[in-house]
């Protein structure tokens, strides 16, 4: 079997993991025990996050042609990649904890929902919220103003309900006094018709 066979299949396997992908990040991935990669690897596979060493070369094949093309020129050295589906900064965020405690472990570059980013731009990208926390903030934001108005137009109801109840009995005595008023008129007019009995 010719070469080109066998790596015909690897180069199809990262053409699927990165089809229809948000996001792809290589790892430099020297330094890192064996229990290290293990719990990286656990975390992102729980996030939904693809994490595989391939070749460069075949790396290089699989994504030409892709938006992911412009990450060919660091494919060197002991890389691995990390692709998400789902989160565009999920891998990112996880590998970021991952670099902070091994010295030579660290994410080369990256591309995010189309843009590419060297390491220092995706150390920022790691710092951006995910997507859940981001949509929690954002309806919170909105929640509070109604929730505000909501208690305001509560307390102006409860005043409201209050002279509500006084407001009938200050009218009450308003609208006996004209009741009155026709009561006397007649009164009045009484002495009109005595002249007319003499």
């Amino acid at each position: 079997m010719a070469k080109v066979e066998l790596k015909q299949p690897v180069v199809q396997e990262v053409s699927s993991i990165i089809d229809g992908a948000k996001s792809m990040v290589l790892v430099v991935y020297r330094g890192i025990t064996v229990d290290q990669d293990t719990k990286l690897r656990k975390e992102l596979r729980e996030a939904g996050i693809t994490y595989k060493v391939f070749k460069n070369t075949l790396v290089k094949r699989a994504i030409a042609g892709t938006e992911f093309e412009g990450l060919s020129d660091d494919l060197t050295g002991p890389l691995a990649i990390a692709v998400s589906k789902d989160d565009a900064t999920a891998p990112a965020r996880i590998l970021a904890k991952y670099v902070k405690d091994i010295e030579v472990f660290n994410m080369k570059s990256g591309i995010v929902d189309g843009t590419y980013y060297d390491e220092k731009g995706m150390n920022v990208i790691a710092s951006i919220p995910g997507r859940e926390v981001l949509l929690s903030r954002f309806l919170g934001s909105i929640k509070s103003p109604i929730t505000n108005f909501a208690r305001v137009m509560n307390q102006l109801a409860e005043k409201g309900g209050a002279s509500a109840c006084e407001a009938p009995a200050a009218s009450a005595p308003a609208e006996e006094a004209p009741a009155e008023t026709p009561a006397e008129a007649p009164a009045a007019e009484a002495p009109a018709e005595a002249p007319t009995a003499e």
